[in-house]
Protein backbone atom coordinates (compact mmCIF):
# COMPACT_ATOMS: atom_id res chain seq x y z
CA UNK A 1 0.00 0.00 0.00
CA UNK A 2 1.89 3.71 -0.82
CA UNK A 3 1.23 5.90 1.88
CA UNK A 4 -1.00 8.78 2.17
CA UNK A 5 0.34 10.71 5.06
CA UNK A 6 -0.77 13.25 7.27
CA UNK A 7 2.18 15.33 8.95
CA UNK A 8 1.19 17.40 12.16
CA UNK A 9 3.16 20.44 13.37
CA UNK A 10 4.37 20.89 9.93
CA UNK A 11 5.32 24.52 11.20
CA UNK A 12 7.62 23.55 13.92
CA UNK A 13 11.08 21.99 13.83
CA UNK A 14 10.55 18.48 13.20
CA UNK A 15 6.90 18.52 11.28
CA UNK A 16 8.88 21.34 8.50
CA UNK A 17 11.64 18.90 8.39
CA UNK A 18 10.00 15.89 7.61
CA UNK A 19 7.63 17.59 5.44
CA UNK A 20 10.92 18.58 3.04
CA UNK A 21 12.04 15.36 3.09
CA UNK A 22 9.44 13.26 2.32
CA UNK A 23 7.75 15.86 0.24
CA UNK A 24 9.33 14.43 -3.21
CA UNK A 25 8.70 10.76 -1.98
CA UNK A 26 5.22 10.58 -0.46
CA UNK A 27 1.58 11.90 -0.98
CA UNK A 28 1.67 14.49 2.17
CA UNK A 29 -0.89 17.13 3.75
CA UNK A 30 1.61 18.97 5.73
CA UNK A 31 -0.68 21.11 8.38
CA UNK A 32 0.10 23.86 10.41
CA UNK A 33 -1.79 25.13 13.49
CA UNK A 34 -3.65 27.48 10.89
CA UNK A 35 -4.87 24.55 8.40
CA UNK A 36 -6.17 22.12 11.52
CA UNK A 37 -7.07 22.70 14.83
CA UNK A 38 -5.90 19.57 16.11
CA UNK A 39 -8.29 20.11 19.31
CA UNK A 40 -11.57 19.95 17.19
CA UNK A 41 -12.25 16.10 16.64
CA UNK A 42 -14.84 16.96 14.13
CA UNK A 43 -12.47 18.63 11.96
CA UNK A 44 -9.71 15.82 12.26
CA UNK A 45 -11.79 12.95 11.63
CA UNK A 46 -13.07 15.04 8.50
CA UNK A 47 -9.56 15.29 6.86
CA UNK A 48 -8.73 11.94 7.45
CA UNK A 49 -11.93 10.61 5.78
CA UNK A 50 -11.47 12.99 3.10
CA UNK A 51 -8.13 12.43 2.27
CA UNK A 52 -8.00 9.17 2.70
CA UNK A 53 -5.26 9.18 4.88
CA UNK A 54 -3.56 6.00 6.61
CA UNK A 55 -0.45 7.02 7.80
CA UNK A 56 -0.31 9.39 10.26
CA UNK A 57 2.81 11.40 11.33
CA UNK A 58 2.31 13.20 14.77
CA UNK A 59 4.65 15.95 15.44
CA UNK A 60 2.58 18.81 16.87
CA UNK A 61 2.20 19.64 21.05
CA UNK A 62 2.49 22.00 23.41
CA UNK A 63 4.72 22.60 26.52
CA UNK A 64 7.88 21.74 28.31
CA UNK A 65 9.65 24.33 26.61
CA UNK A 66 12.06 27.49 28.02
CA UNK A 67 10.37 29.86 25.23
CA UNK A 68 6.97 29.10 27.44
CA UNK A 69 8.38 29.27 30.92
CA UNK A 70 8.53 25.69 31.26
CA UNK A 71 4.84 26.57 31.59
CA UNK A 72 4.46 27.30 34.85
CA UNK A 73 0.64 27.23 34.60
CA UNK A 74 -0.42 29.42 31.76
CA UNK A 75 -2.01 26.96 29.78
CA UNK A 76 -3.89 23.40 29.57
CA UNK A 77 -0.61 21.38 28.61
CA UNK A 78 -1.78 17.87 29.73
CA UNK A 79 -5.40 18.32 28.37
CA UNK A 80 -3.98 19.79 24.62
CA UNK A 81 -1.77 17.09 24.24
CA UNK A 82 -3.86 14.48 25.10
CA UNK A 83 -6.52 15.65 22.81
CA UNK A 84 -4.83 16.32 20.12
CA UNK A 85 -3.24 12.70 20.11
CA UNK A 86 -6.37 10.74 20.89
CA UNK A 87 -8.54 12.90 18.08
CA UNK A 88 -6.21 11.69 15.64
CA UNK A 89 -5.90 8.19 17.02
CA UNK A 90 -9.16 7.54 17.48
CA UNK A 91 -9.44 7.66 13.46
CA UNK A 92 -7.49 4.80 12.91
CA UNK A 93 -8.44 1.55 11.24
CA UNK A 94 -6.35 -1.70 11.09
CA UNK A 95 -4.76 -1.05 8.28
CA UNK A 96 -3.34 2.20 9.08
CA UNK A 97 0.03 3.48 11.22
CA UNK A 98 0.47 6.24 13.24
CA UNK A 99 4.27 7.74 14.42
CA UNK A 100 4.20 9.51 17.54
CA UNK A 101 7.35 11.93 18.66
CA UNK A 102 7.67 11.47 22.29
CA UNK A 103 10.02 13.14 24.41
CA UNK A 104 12.71 11.63 27.24
CA UNK A 105 10.80 13.73 29.63
CA UNK A 106 8.44 10.92 30.20
CA UNK A 107 11.22 9.28 32.20
CA UNK A 108 10.89 12.06 34.93
CA UNK A 109 13.54 14.54 34.97
CA UNK A 110 13.73 14.37 38.75
CA UNK A 111 14.85 10.96 38.25
CA UNK A 112 16.74 11.11 34.94
CA UNK A 113 19.60 8.31 34.66
CA UNK A 114 22.62 8.23 32.47
CA UNK A 115 21.58 6.26 28.92
CA UNK A 116 18.06 5.23 30.66
CA UNK A 117 17.02 2.46 28.91
CA UNK A 118 12.63 1.82 27.72
CA UNK A 119 12.47 -0.25 30.67
CA UNK A 120 13.28 2.62 32.70
CA UNK A 121 10.05 4.14 31.62
CA UNK A 122 6.96 4.21 34.30
CA UNK A 123 9.20 3.37 37.09
CA UNK A 124 8.84 6.85 38.35
CA UNK A 125 5.81 9.44 36.72
CA UNK A 126 6.54 13.09 35.81
CA UNK A 127 5.71 15.76 37.71
CA UNK A 128 5.77 18.39 35.37
CA UNK A 129 2.78 18.76 32.83
CA UNK A 130 4.57 18.23 29.62
CA UNK A 131 6.14 14.86 31.01
CA UNK A 132 3.06 13.39 32.59
CA UNK A 133 1.06 14.31 29.00
CA UNK A 134 4.14 12.42 27.30
CA UNK A 135 3.65 9.83 29.69
CA UNK A 136 0.08 9.05 29.47
CA UNK A 137 0.08 8.86 25.51
CA UNK A 138 2.85 6.35 26.31
CA UNK A 139 0.84 4.39 28.55
CA UNK A 140 -1.71 3.97 25.98
CA UNK A 141 0.76 3.58 22.92
CA UNK A 142 1.93 0.29 24.68
CA UNK A 143 -1.20 -1.13 24.45
CA UNK A 144 -1.65 -0.71 20.57
CA UNK A 145 -0.32 -2.36 17.48
CA UNK A 146 -0.38 0.41 14.75
CA UNK A 147 1.39 3.02 16.50
CA UNK A 148 4.95 4.14 17.46
CA UNK A 149 6.40 6.48 19.71
CA UNK A 150 9.75 7.71 18.89
CA UNK A 151 11.35 9.68 22.17
CA UNK A 152 13.17 12.62 21.57
CA UNK A 153 16.21 13.83 23.99
CA UNK A 154 18.16 16.41 22.32
CA UNK A 155 17.66 16.98 18.53
CA UNK A 156 19.16 19.99 16.61
CA UNK A 157 19.30 21.32 12.76
CA UNK A 158 18.37 23.79 10.33
CA UNK A 159 14.72 25.34 11.06
CA UNK A 160 14.62 25.18 15.27
CA UNK A 161 14.48 27.84 16.86
CA UNK A 162 17.77 29.88 17.73
CA UNK A 163 16.24 32.43 19.56
CA UNK A 164 17.05 29.65 22.68
CA UNK A 165 17.60 25.75 21.35
CA UNK A 166 21.04 25.92 22.68
CA UNK A 167 23.39 24.69 19.37
CA UNK A 168 21.85 26.95 17.25
CA UNK A 169 22.03 29.59 19.79
CA UNK A 170 25.61 29.05 20.44
CA UNK A 171 25.91 29.11 16.79
CA UNK A 172 24.86 32.32 15.44
CA UNK A 173 26.27 33.99 18.93
CA UNK A 174 29.44 32.78 17.82
CA UNK A 175 29.41 34.51 13.99
CA UNK A 176 27.76 37.64 16.11
CA UNK A 177 30.94 37.68 17.67
CA UNK A 178 29.35 37.50 21.14
CA UNK A 179 29.84 35.21 24.34
CA UNK A 180 28.29 31.56 24.95
CA UNK A 181 26.48 31.73 27.67
CA UNK A 182 25.90 28.30 29.72
CA UNK A 183 23.78 27.97 32.39
CA UNK A 184 24.79 25.39 33.73
CA UNK A 185 26.95 22.58 31.66
CA UNK A 186 25.29 19.15 31.31
CA UNK A 187 25.35 16.14 29.26
CA UNK A 188 22.95 15.24 26.55
CA UNK A 189 21.78 13.19 23.59
CA UNK A 190 22.02 15.37 20.76
CA UNK A 191 20.63 14.06 17.64
CA UNK A 192 21.52 15.84 14.18
CA UNK A 193 18.32 16.46 12.23
CA UNK A 194 19.44 14.56 9.23
CA UNK A 195 19.91 11.48 11.44
CA UNK A 196 16.39 11.72 12.23
CA UNK A 197 15.27 12.16 8.73
CA UNK A 198 17.45 9.17 7.41
CA UNK A 199 16.33 6.46 10.33
CA UNK A 200 12.67 7.84 10.46
CA UNK A 201 12.11 6.84 6.57
CA UNK A 202 13.74 2.99 7.73
CA UNK A 203 11.00 2.80 9.75
CA UNK A 204 8.39 4.52 7.93
CA UNK A 205 8.80 1.47 4.91
CA UNK A 206 9.08 -1.50 8.42
CA UNK A 207 6.92 -1.09 11.39
CA UNK A 208 9.09 -1.85 14.39
CA UNK A 209 8.48 -4.62 16.74
CA UNK A 210 8.66 -1.91 19.99
CA UNK A 211 5.75 0.42 19.88
CA UNK A 212 8.23 3.02 22.45
CA UNK A 213 11.66 3.34 20.70
CA UNK A 214 14.45 6.07 22.14
CA UNK A 215 15.90 8.19 19.18
CA UNK A 216 19.03 8.59 20.51
CA UNK A 217 22.68 8.60 19.05
CA UNK A 218 25.52 6.67 20.38
CA UNK A 219 27.11 9.64 22.66
CA UNK A 220 26.03 11.95 24.51
CA UNK A 221 27.99 15.47 24.84
CA UNK A 222 28.09 18.42 27.50
CA UNK A 223 27.48 21.68 26.20
CA UNK A 224 30.84 23.48 26.84
CA UNK A 225 32.45 20.51 24.15
CA UNK A 226 29.54 21.86 22.14
CA UNK A 227 30.79 25.51 22.44
CA UNK A 228 34.40 24.54 22.21
CA UNK A 229 33.22 22.52 18.49
CA UNK A 230 31.39 26.05 17.33
CA UNK A 231 34.61 27.78 18.32
CA UNK A 232 37.23 25.35 16.34
CA UNK A 233 34.57 25.69 13.45
CA UNK A 234 34.20 29.38 13.29
CA UNK A 235 36.65 32.22 12.35
CA UNK A 236 36.08 33.76 15.97
CA UNK A 237 36.45 32.38 19.08
CA UNK A 238 33.73 33.20 21.42
CA UNK A 239 34.15 33.87 25.44
CA UNK A 240 32.45 30.81 27.22
CA UNK A 241 30.80 32.07 30.11
CA UNK A 242 29.70 28.85 32.73
CA UNK A 243 27.09 30.89 34.96
CA UNK A 244 27.15 28.07 37.28
CA UNK A 245 29.61 25.70 38.43
CA UNK A 246 29.05 21.70 38.86
CA UNK A 247 26.47 19.70 36.06
CA UNK A 248 23.01 18.93 35.80
CA UNK A 249 21.65 15.89 35.41
CA UNK A 250 22.37 14.19 32.27
CA UNK A 251 19.68 14.37 29.78
CA UNK A 252 20.72 10.92 27.77
CA UNK A 253 18.81 7.20 26.68
CA UNK A 254 20.29 4.08 25.50
CA UNK A 255 19.62 3.32 21.72
CA UNK A 256 20.14 -0.13 22.02
CA UNK A 257 16.68 -1.27 20.91
CA UNK A 258 16.52 1.46 18.06
CA UNK A 259 19.58 -0.03 16.36
CA UNK A 260 18.47 -3.84 16.73
CA UNK A 261 15.11 -2.20 15.00
CA UNK A 262 16.86 -0.38 11.98
CA UNK A 263 19.88 -3.05 12.16
CA UNK A 264 22.29 -0.37 13.04
CA UNK A 265 23.59 2.98 12.03
CA UNK A 266 26.19 5.21 11.93
CA UNK A 267 25.57 8.59 13.19
CA UNK A 268 26.69 11.74 12.49
CA UNK A 269 29.58 13.33 14.33
CA UNK A 270 29.08 16.33 16.76
CA UNK A 271 31.72 17.39 14.87
CA UNK A 272 30.32 17.39 11.36
CA UNK A 273 26.59 17.60 12.31
CA UNK A 274 27.64 21.31 13.96
CA UNK A 275 29.88 22.16 11.06
CA UNK A 276 26.50 21.45 8.30
CA UNK A 277 24.80 23.36 10.86
CA UNK A 278 26.89 26.57 11.25
CA UNK A 279 27.33 26.65 7.20
CA UNK A 280 23.13 26.81 7.45
CA UNK A 281 23.56 29.76 9.69
CA UNK A 282 26.39 31.52 7.85
CA UNK A 283 24.28 31.34 4.72
CA UNK A 284 21.00 32.72 7.03
CA UNK A 285 22.76 35.10 8.96
CA UNK A 286 21.09 38.27 7.57
CA UNK A 287 17.84 36.86 8.53
CA UNK A 288 18.62 36.81 12.14
CA UNK A 289 16.84 38.73 14.92
CA UNK A 290 20.01 40.33 16.32
CA UNK A 291 18.48 41.74 19.11
CA UNK A 292 17.11 39.28 20.76
CA UNK A 293 20.41 37.09 20.85
CA UNK A 294 22.04 40.41 22.70
CA UNK A 295 19.25 40.25 24.86
CA UNK A 296 19.05 36.45 25.47
CA UNK A 297 15.86 36.43 27.37
CA UNK A 298 15.44 32.57 28.04
CA UNK A 299 19.39 31.30 29.40
CA UNK A 300 17.42 32.72 32.77
CA UNK A 301 14.99 29.64 32.00
CA UNK A 302 17.41 27.31 32.14
CA UNK A 303 16.86 24.93 35.30
CA UNK A 304 20.01 23.88 37.60
CA UNK A 305 20.77 21.35 39.60
CA UNK A 306 21.79 22.88 43.28
CA UNK A 307 24.87 21.33 44.67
Amino acid sequence: MSHKILITGAGGFVGRNLDEFLANKYDIIAAKRTDLDLLDENKVESIIKKEKINFIIHCASVGGSRKTGYDAGKFDVIGTNLRMFHNLARCLTSDMRMIHFGSGAEYDMRNYQPKMPESFFDTHVPADDYGYSKYLISKYIEKTDNITCLRIFGLYGRHEDYKFKFISNAIVKNLLDLPIKINQNVLFDYLYIDDLLNIFEKIINKQPKASLINLTPDESIDLYSIAEIINSTGSHKSEIILCNEGLNREYSGSNRLLLSEIDCYNFSSYCNGIKKLYNYYEFVIDKIDVNIIKQDPYLSMCKTLKN
